[in-house]
């Protein structure tokens, strides 16, 4: 993957934004064929994301684990002029058979894949000191996502410009969060190493010897599967990008955030979005890509 901060820089400062409409489409030559999945994308930040790429005139895929909400949400976009561009279907990123059928449908309907935007988290599972919680949250945080864009990939090969983003959080960049887990980001160059490191991690961490071992130990799971997503897939000729949308007010954090969900999902939808020749292999924070750390 080509890693390139400055083309970040020269593409954002040009205004590359999902909320540009038509004018966006025509400099960058999508039509309406263009597709994209989302994942998780029936709240918030995910649903917005969804809405600011349909009014695009890309055709979005909007997913959830619960059908019912899902479709609820589906029915809030429609009402905004959306239906032409929206399709909804049920989706567990946990599940195997939930995959292969989200897999099949997008084939059967769209017949490739230009956009994923893998928006799974599930913060509740974040506890330092439960192993059973600890494994569902690397199950669904890390397994789940990657397990998602492997199923995926055929269908996104078949595009002129696959991209996938992969939505983070800042949290990974805390100060401490352990020396052994920063072998993530400085000395994994594959993913069956980064599952070898997983292993470890949670072999670790039943054994309550994650802290010893230079494990982060603030919302210990959370932030090595947040860490660990930000790093797959790997595959060459592809754009993929992570990002953190900043701090918005979700009902996680009791609407406690600082930024609106339509302000959240502005960057996710601009590195969805970037043209031919855009940065690939970076992690976003605040709109811009983060420093490398030391």
């Amino acid at each position: 993957m080509q890693i390139n901060a400055r083309k970040a820089e020269v593409y954002f400062s040009k205004g590359v934004t999902a909320a540009m409409g038509l004018q966006l489409s025509e400099t960058l030559g999508f039509q309406r064929v263009h597709n994209l999945v989302v994942t998780v994308a029936n709240k918030v930040v995910g649903l917005e994301i969804c809405k600011q790429l349909a009014q695009d005139g890309i055709m979005v895929v909007l997913t959830a684990r619960d059908e019912k909400r899902g479709l609820k949400a589906l029915e809030s976009l429609k009402y905004s002029g959306l239906s032409d561009y929206l399709v909804f279907h049920p989706f567990d990123v946990a599940d195997p058979e939930s995959i292969a059928s989200l897999t099949d449908f997008v084939k059967k309907q769209f017949g490739k894949l230009d956009f994923l935007v893998n928006s799974r988290d599930i913060w509740s599972k974040a506890t330092d000191d439960k192993y059973e919680l600890a494994e569902e949250c690397l199950k669904i945080n890390y397994y789940g996502a990657k397990r998602t864009a492997e199923a995926l990939i055929p269908l996104l090969q078949l595009s002129d410009l696959p991209r996938i983003v992969n939505v983070s959080s800042s949290i990974v960049m805390l100060n401490g969060k352990g020396e052994k887990h920063k072998g993530v980001l400085t000395g994994v160059t594959t993913d069956e190493k980064l599952n070898d490191l997983i292993t470890e991690y949670l072999k670790d961490f039943k054994e309550g010897l994650h802290g010893s071992k230079g494990w982060p130990t603030f919302i210990s799971a959370y932030t090595v599967s947040k860490d660990s997503g930000k790093q797959v897939p790997r595959v060459p000729d592809f754009c993929i990008n992570s990002v953190c949308p900043g701090y918005a007010k979700t009902d996680i954090n009791l609407n406690t955030g600082t930024i609106t969900a339509e302000e959240g999902a502005v960057t996710p939808g601009k590195l969805a979005l970037l043209p031919k020749g855009g940065p690939s292999g970076l992690f976003f924070v605040k709109g811009e890509p983060a420093s490398p750390e030391p």
